[in-house]
């Protein structure tokens, strides 16, 4: 290995550790990230539910999925008695809730045989909002803290909450139907519903609008008697199926690569290292390869020739000559392609091409019937030279 190869291999090193240890000494900031991860620590992951979840649900049973409520739910369908083979609480925690019209459906039938959905999320699909007969509206008034509470017990301390909390309510229900379990009051000091219960057919769905109180930052205040209360209306008897976006690709994030790439220290320095082999590969491929000259092609200059004979052609006005040249160009060309005799242009001579080439039969004749009257003439016409060239497109040959 030459000497200065390895200068610049021990530079590169040198920066490496240097870069490393500036990162690992430096304070790591803040992620605000509403990410609503399971697996994130992150002030608003979900890390400290899920790991609580087993005594926030005690004696329920959770079962987690990551797949679509409708793959889930049709495979724990009985076709035969058009019953489900679970019941209890479908349960969803995020940001948005986007699913597909198909499983929304199917999240409607498994609620009408009894069973309970609780959503806690910002946004809704239009579809289950159309029918549930609910509108979601922004408060137009700015908020930097949000006063919360539970309407069973309206005796109990407000819960304040000021971060990433949104201002979106429910702006319209069926009152007759619809009941409110929660509310939040804004900077005017109007009460607005953010908590409510729609009962639909045999089961319920509950919808929340603030899915921030059930991340880390607020679990770990004060406020996490809120989320009790909130999570208090599902049923003790009921199963727990949650619904997480991401719980497919857990295992995926177990894998080394995906700690390394979850450290900032780490991640530079994996960056850094494919920077520097990918750069060692082009500078060693330079020394190496030896320099291909360029050389030109030969330029063919036929076509140019072709169109400046066929220019003097026509300035002469010399149609003749230039009919009987496409005739022999053709009729040259049919024998070397074809293999067709050209001798007698007759009615085989037609039927012969008309089958090699599947060319319309018609426009073969109308060809055959030009040349021959060409031949048979000692002039030719612009408008007959113009004629011939037109059917001899036709056939394309």
């Amino acid at each position: 290995m030459p000497r200065s190869l390895k200068i610049y291999i021990f530079l590169l090193v040198l920066i490496l550790v240097g870069i490393i240890f500036a990162d690992a000494n430096k304070k790591k900031p803040i992620d605000w990230r509403p990410s609503y991860s399971l697996r994130e620590k992150i002030p608003f992951g979900l890390y400290v539910f899920d790991n609580e979840s087993k005594n926030i649900f005690n004696p329920q049973k959770i079962t987690k999925f990551g797949e679509t409520p409708y793959e889930f739910f049709d495979k724990n369908y009985n076709i035969e008695d058009s019953i489900y083979d679970i019941s209890g609480t479908f349960l969803h925690i995020d940001n948005t809730f986007s699913i597909d019209d198909i499983s929304v459906d199917e999240l409607l039938y498994f609620v009408s045989h009894g069973n309970n959905a609780f959503l806690s999320n910002t946004q809704f699909p239009e579809k289950l909002a159309d029918s549930l007969h609910f509108e979601i509206m922004q408060s137009a008034t700015f908020m930097d803290s949000v006063q919360f509470k539970i309407a069973h017990n309206p005796k109990a301390d407000d819960f304040y909450f000021n971060k990433e909390v949104n201002d979106v309510y429910f702006s319209k229900i069926d009152s007759t139907h619809t009941t409110v379990l929660g509310t939040q009051i804004d900077a005017q000091g109007k009460s607005h519903a953010n908590f409510i219960r729609i009962p639909y057919r045999n089961g319920a769905f509950y919808l929340h609008l603030q899915p921030v109180a059930f991340t880390n930052y607020y679990l770990l205040k004060d406020n996490a008697k809120y989320t009790q209360d909130v999570l208090g209306y599902i049923s003790p008897k009921d199963k727990i199926y949650w619904y997480v976006n991401q719980y497919e690709n857990q295992n995926l994030a177990d894998s080394p690569l995906s700690y390394i790439l979850s450290q900032p220290a780490l991640r530079w320095a994996w960056y850094l290292g494919l920077i520097s082999i990918i750069i060692f590969m082009i500078f060693n491929a330079k020394r190496r390869q030896r320099v291909i000259p360029i050389k030109e092609p030969l330029k063919n200059t036929t076509i140019d020739f072709t169109k400046t004979i066929g220019n003097l052609y026509y300035q002469e006005k010399d149609h003749q000559n230039i009919a009987e040249k496409k005739i022999v160009f053709l009729l040259e060309k049919i024998r070397n392609e074809y293999y067709i005799d050209t001798f007698n242009l007759d009615e085989t001579f037609i039927n012969r091409l008309h089958q090699k080439t599947g060319k319309d039969k018609i426009a073969i004749e109308n060809v055959v019937r030009m040349i021959k009257k060409i031949r048979n003439q000692s002039q030719t016409t612009e408008k007959e030279l113009i004629t011939f060239n037109e059917l001899l497109e036709k056939i394309n040959l």
